[in-house]
């Protein structure tokens, strides 16, 4: 999918998954976790993240204290560095990338620190975790970054969850 058309649709269903989260959030079924991994692994069974890279291209991940140490080994740089040249506090606390897209990212979507990249990479876009009630919120707001979880999002819808 062009990350147009995708903008376009994501934004048309807003409302709509705003309203899908809500209601699961007050009474989703008790097999959430388990609906949201089988719609997973169907949607990335076809998925290939790198034609897309839209979530490095516009979001940064949480650095936590051992992503900065693993990148900043894997970069050569003492971690005060790469904080310093990377990274910025969000209004959370937490360190997040000072600019998007994400410095690390090539022109052909892929990542320069891929095997050191941070915990938050390496999960994303979360939808096979457990606890999926916990997270609904960042859920909803991956379905306006990444194309695989609005359609793991429309699979739930239409199973009537």
């Amino acid at each position: 999918m062009d990350l147009l058309d995708f903008n376009k649709k994501a934004q048309g269903l807003r409302k709509e998954n705003q309203a899908f989260f809500k209601k699961l959030k007050v009474r989703g079924p008790k097999n959430l976790d388990s609906l949201f991994h089988v719609a997973h692994h169907s949607v990335f069974e076809k998925t290939d993240c790198l034609t897309c890279a839209n979530c490095c291209k516009t979001t940064s991940p949480i650095f936590y204290q051992h992503d900065i140490e693993r990148a900043a080994k894997s970069l050569k740089l003492k971690p005060g560095e790469f904080l310093q040249k990377y990274l910025e506090m969000d209004e959370d606390g937490d360190f997040v990338l000072k600019r998007a897209p994400c410095p690390f990212l090539s022109r052909n979507n892929y990542c320069s620190i891929y095997q050191d990249r941070p915990t938050a990479c390496r999960e994303y876009p979360h939808t096979n975790r457990k606890n999926m009630r916990q997270i609904l919120d960042l859920t909803f707001r991956n379905t306006l970054v990444c194309p695989a979880v609005l359609e793991i999002v429309e699979r739930l819808k239409a199973v009537k969850v």
